[in-house]
């Protein structure tokens, strides 16, 4: 905010002879006035001679609060952990995720972006689909996690809207293989089940972990509430767009552009069926 103080400036004052004046006569008396504001209870007074003015210079003061701002926020950036915005014109990356904790284990979900591989026209082609990382930790005591013995299960688009979709009593059941595909493949075995309470006041969340390459048998268990369940299903729903890459390509549509729409790919058909 910036403030300005103007300080009362003195009275002006002339001290001239009137220009009839002789020596039989004595000078003219000088000629004053005063006004002041509907709002301000100040009266400046003015004495001048019509002949000549030589007011007395005022005094001006500027008093300036802009720098209390200004040392406000240096002090704000000083205790900043980061710099903003990021150097050299990056964009700036967040990383969020959700935690539960309960007193046997803690569950965090964590949504990771969708991968594009540049093409030769120009543009970007969606080569995987983002997911949400469900990270499981036993317990190591009040309070305290075991990350070191952490077991990680990612939910894939599908497996997302079954979540979503899932009724208070209804249940589940996801099963990956890392290595299918590969020799390893039947080596490493992970179970996601979601099972409801018995009162269908929640669910539970079961991932079961066998690594025969590690030799190690894992069972995590957690509890999730239908109100924690609630606030899990309104995330997925929110960021399941953003998991397929639509919302790359609805930055990417403009106005004069709309009548190409989605037709980079031929086999999806584009407008041939509007155009029949």
């Amino acid at each position: 905010m910036l403030q300005l103080q103007f300080l009362s400036s003195p009275r002006l004052s002339v001290q001239t002879l009137n220009p009839d004046s002789n020596s039989n006569t004595k000078p003219f008396p000088p000629f004053s006035f005063s006004f002041s504001s509907l709002k301000s209870t100040q009266t400046h007074a003015f004495k001048f001679n019509p002949l000549s003015l030589t007011p007395k210079p005022s005094n001006f003061s500027l008093k300036c609060r802009q720098s209390e701002y200004f040392d406000q926020k240096q002090r704000f950036n000083n205790s900043s952990p980061t710099s903003w915005p990021p150097p050299l014109g990056l964009p700036p990356r967040f990383y969020v995720g959700h935690s539960i904790y309960k007193g046997k284990a803690v569950l965090t979900v964590e949504p990771k972006a969708p991968e594009f591989v540049p093409l030769d026209s120009g543009a970007f082609k969606l080569s995987r689909e983002g997911f949400v990382l469900l990270q499981f930790a036993p317990a190591a005591g009040v309070r305290q996690y075991d990350w070191s013995r952490k077991q990680v299960f990612s939910l894939s688009v599908t497996e997302i809207g079954t979540l979503i979709s899932l009724r208070a009593r209804e249940s589940c059941e996801f099963f990956h293989d890392p290595f299918k595909g590969k020799s390893e493949e039947g080596k490493v075995r992970k179970v996601l089940k979601v099972e409801p309470f018995p009162d269908g006041s929640g669910h539970f969340f079961n991932l079961g972990v066998q690594n025969k390459l590690l030799n190690m048998d894992e069972n995590i268990s957690i509890p999730i509430t239908r109100a924690e369940f609630t606030v899990l299903n309104s995330a997925f729903s929110f960021i399941l767009p953003y998991l397929l890459g639509w919302h790359a390509y609805a930055n990417s549509i403009k106005p004069d552009e709309t009548s190409h729409g989605n037709n980079a790919n031929p086999r999806y058909g584009g407008d041939y069926e509007w155009s029949r």
